[in-house]
Parts: structure tokens; sequence; C-alpha cells
């Protein structure tokens, strides 16, 4: 009998915690939203690439400087991360 491997259970719920996440009871506040963008995007494209959002862009600079924390976390941990944060979410 072969067992899935952990990574593809991982990955189902971080893609179930993904549909979750637009279904909370309450809205989140910014901080939880800023660390639930972080650790999706990290979990799906890796450390943050191009420039931080300049000017009068206050929620992209938020967002960049959120995912730029990030930098070296593994897309494992990032997803790992993103379930807790909502779980959490769907607790409270």
């Amino acid at each position: 009998m072969a067992t899935k491997p952990a990574k593809d259970d991982l990955k189902a719920h971080f893609e179930a915690a993904a549909a979750a996440a637009k279904k909370t009871k309450k809205k989140p506040d910014n901080a939880t939203l800023l660390k639930l963008y972080s650790y999706y995007k990290q979990a799906t494209e890796g450390d943050v690439k191009g420039a931080r959002p300049g000017g009068f862009d206050f929620v992209g600079g938020a967002k960049y400087d959120a995912w730029a924390k990030l930098s070296g976390t593994s897309a494992d941990e990032a997803m790992t991360n993103y379930v807790k944060q909502v779980d959490k979410l769907n607790r409270d």
C-alpha cells in the first residue's frame, strides 16, 4: 500500500485553506490580511521580486514589505503557516 507523500497532503491543506480564507465568519484585520497575503505569495511564488511600490501606493508598499520579510522561507513552511493562520481565523 502506497501512502500519499506529505507534500501532496500539505498542498491539499493549503488549497483548502485558500478557499476557506475567502469564507471567514468575520473580515480579518489588516495585519492578519497582510500575513495571509505574504504567506500565500511566498508559498506560491517564492521570494519577493521586483521593486517596492513607491509614491502613494501605501497598500502595495505594505504588501511588498510583508512578503519581503519572508525571504528565504521555504514554500512548505509558508504553506504550513498560511494553513495555521486560516485555521485560527475560522476558530475565532
